[in-house]
């Protein structure tokens, strides 16, 4: 639980660029997933089968670790993306800089979380001489609310868990396939879809953010992903991030 002093004024400021950005802009959601190991099975994973689960050994030859850094655009699900063997403020800041050249001459607001490496001073520096993009932190304690944390546990479930890798090469080029096939083959939906269909079900509860907008909180059961291009739940068909279904579990809240 988030005792962040300025917790509600952070979460409008959050949910209200999600449902209501600025326009002429690009709302993007950054984080990293550090620590990513590249592990490989003693012996070959053993498909499913009729009656039977997948089966994996339970020991393994571990071969370095790479950290991811993700931008998702809000709008689209577009993820651009970059995988560095450290996570300081210096990738970071190469990490900006790759994420201001993927959207040139474009207003950008960029959602975080507290890590210190987003505040480091000379990541400000850099800010104060690029004023089109703005950083939005999200309360302490609250990453949840930033979410590109949504695709990192995506691609975490389909793409590397479960995986096996002989060298952190191999597991980097898994991670830039996943993503590459997401962006060329899924279709898109906006995040706001995802939130209409959930207005419909219930009324806005947390009134104001940007351009005093109604806004809906995030409330209810955790969404979960299926395999499916678009599945029904309790909220209506939808879709999010590549063209991956997302349904409540268990139903209407």
């Amino acid at each position: 639980f988030s005792t962040d002093p300025q917790l509600e004024a952070k979460i409008r400021d959050v949910v209200g660029l999600y449902l209501n950005p600025p326009e002429a802009a690009v709302v993007l959601s950054i984080d990293e997933k550090s620590q990513i190991q590249a592990l490989d099975r003693t012996a070959p994973i053993l498909p499913m089968r009729p009656g039977l689960p997948e089966k994996a050994t339970h020991d393994y030859v571990r071969h370095g670790t790479t950290t991811l850094f993700a931008a998702l655009e809000v709008a689209t699900g577009k993820v651009t993306d970059a995988c560095y063997d450290r996570h300081r403020h210096q990738e970071f800041l190469k990490f900006l800089r790759q994420v201001a050249k993927a959207y040139p001459r474009k207003q950008l607001h960029i959602v975080v979380d507290n890590y210190a490496t987003h505040k480091h001073a000379n990541v400000g520096k850099w800010l104060a001489k690029h004023p089109r993009i703005t950083l939005h932190f999200t309360p302490t304690s609250a990453s949840w609310a930033n979410l590109v944390e949504t695709f990192f546990a995506i691609i975490t479930r389909q793409a590397i868990h479960r995986g096996s890798f002989a060298s952190v090469d191999d597991l980097i080029a898994a991670i830039r396939a996943y993503i590459a096939a997401g962006a060329r083959d899924a279709p898109l939906t906006t995040f706001g879809s995802v939130v209409a269909a959930l207005r419909r079900r219930r009324p806005p509860a947390l009134r104001g953010g940007r351009a005093g907008q109604r806004v809906v909180p995030a409330v209810g059961r955790p969404l979960v992903r299926t395999g499916q291009a678009g599945v029904r739940g309790g909220h209506g068909e939808v879709q999010l991030i590549g063209g991956i279904g997302l349904r409540r579990r268990g139903g209407a809240p």
